[in-house]
Parts: C-alpha cells; sequence; structure tokens
C-alpha cells in the first residue's frame, strides 16, 4: 500500500517540492494551505487553530505529517501552529518531520552542529527555537530539520529579491558578512522525504555544502539567469548594527552519513541551473 503524506504549507516552495516529489514517488499527498490553493495544496488550514488541525489529521490519517508551513512574522503560525501539528500527531501516533532554520542561531559560534542550543538574536528566531522547543517536548521521536536558505526554480526568497534588484524594482543591499550555507530546494525535499520514512529522531542539519555570503549567492543567482551581477550592491551587515544573524554555518557531516540524498552546495547547483 502506497504510503499516506500530510504536507502542511504545500503551497510554499518547499511544501510544493516536497509533495511533488512525493506524488511521483507513488505516495498519496495531502497537501494544505493557508489562503490560496495550488495543485499540490487542496485542503484549507490555519495551523493556529488546534481544533483544525486535530481534526484534519485525523480524517487524513497520514502515515507521516510533514510540517513545512511558517509564517515570517507571526508567532502564532510559527510557535504554536508547529505545537498544534505535534499534539495532532503524537495523539495518534503518526510519524511528524518538522522543519526548523538557521535562523534559531545568531552567528557568534560561526560553525553549527545538532548539538548546538539555539541563541537568537531576532523575532523570527526566537519563534522558530519555541517551534523546535515545542516539538521536541511533545512528539520526541519528531525528526527536527533545520536547514538554511532555500533556492530553486527561481521560487527561493533570496532568488526573487537578486531579481528585484537586479531590475531595480527594489532598493538595497545584500550582505558580504551574512554567510549561510544554502540547499537547493530538490534536495531538502528529497532529504525531508527520507526522514519521513524513517524512525529517526530529533535535531538534524540539512544544508548545503557550501558556506556562502547573502552577496556572493546574489552574484551566483544573477550569473545563472543571465542578470547583470554589477547591479547587485554589496554591504556589511555590521555597519548597520541589524539585530540579524551574521555568520551561521551548518554542519552536515552527520546528515551526509545518514542520508542517501547528496547535499549539494551552491557552486555546484546554481551552475546546474
Amino acid at each position: 500500500m502506497a504510503a499516506r503524506i500530510l504536507v502542511t504549507g504545500a503551497s510554499g516552495h518547499l511544501g510544493s517540492q516536497v509533495a511533488q516529489r512525493a506524488a511521483e514517488a507513488g505516495a498519496v499527498v495531502v497537501g494544505t494551505y493557508h489562503t490560496t490553493p495550488t495543485g499540490t495544496a487542496g485542503e484549507p488550514l490555519d495551523i493556529r487553530d488546534p481544533a483544525a488541525v486535530r481534526r484534519l489529521v485525523e480524517r487524513v490519517r497520514p502515515d507521516a505529517v510533514v510540517h513545512t508551513a511558517a509564517g515570517r512574522e507571526d508567532w502564532r503560525v510559527i510557535a504554536d501552529g508547529a505545537a498544534h501539528v505535534a499534539l495532532a500527531a503524537a495523539a495518534l501516533r503518526i510519524r511528524l518531520v518538522h522543519v526548523s532554520s538557521d535562523a534559531v542561531f545568531s552567528g557568534r559560534d560561526v560553525h553549527y552542529d545538532e548539538s548546538a542550543p539555539p541563541d537568537p538574536v531576532y523575532p523570527y528566531g526566537a519563534a522558530k527555537a519555541a517551534a523546535e522547543t515545542a516539538v521536541r517536548a511533545i512528539a520526541p521521536a519528531a525528526a527536527v530539520v533545520r536547514t538554511s536558505l532555500i533556492i530553486g526554480g527561481g521560487r527561493g526568497v533570496h532568488e526573487r529579491l537578486t531579481h528585484r534588484l537586479a531590475s531595480g524594482e527594489a532598493d538595497g543591499v545584500l550582505f558580504t558578512d551574512e554567510i549561510r550555507t544554502p540547499v537547493h530546494v530538490d534536495d531538502l525535499a528529497d532529504a525531508v522525504l527520507e526522514l519521513a520514512g524513517s524512525g529517526y529522531p530529533g535535531i538534524l542539519n540539512v544544508a548545503g555544502s557550501d558556506a556562502v555570503s547573502r552577496y556572493d549567492l546574489g552574484v551566483l543567482v544573477a550569473r545563472r539567469d543571465g542578470l547583470d551581477p554589477a547591479r547587485l550592491r554589496a554591504g556589511r551587515l555590521a555597519d548597520l548594527h541589524l539585530a540579524r544573524p551574521t555568520d551561521v554555518r551548518l554542519r552536515i557531516d552527520k546528515a551526509a552519513s545518514l542520508l542517501r540524498t547528496r547535499l549539494r552546495g551552491a557552486q555546484e547547483f546554481l551552475r546546474a541551473g
């Protein structure tokens, strides 16, 4: 019998790719959306409503839940919503994969493995850290995937920003001292689905193999898409004194040893298109 997978946030960049690749692999996929239905997201769901989450999970009875839904500035979506999904999955003993972020770190320590405690410096990171805490307390057997900037298909936030800056539609800079380990959406989706079919418990870093600044990443995206990199302005986070994570590099040694999915670096996957 085909696996049945519930994907929250299936109208988003990562969620839609998880849903699509799961369906291509033969799974029965149920995807949720909050405002706009898509081909992969046909079930309306407000994850701020715990009763609605519970009803959907009880009706779908999936073999696994992949939680990708998140709001950039909404604590009730990011933190409370994650707790609601974890409670519903735990009540029915359903496998849960929760997608978190490198935003839980400040960047002071630069290199972060799975044992690193969160030290967020801005509201989004604090909400993602709270979501991790809730999921791990409610569903200790769940996999908590910490990832980085998601690139691919032109739909990534950084890809869209690069286009807006290069075209003059937006005015701003890309920071040379804000460093991440970007991941291709296909690699992340495949890794998440691997984990959905496994029993791995706890945190796992799933990111790319290259450490790249936001500015250099923008240059790579511009070159891939035939834009003029010279139109991208460089700046330094340190000069603006913004409360944002600086140099955050997720160590992926553990993921590389556990997963079949190869996690490519930005230099490779942006050359490949």
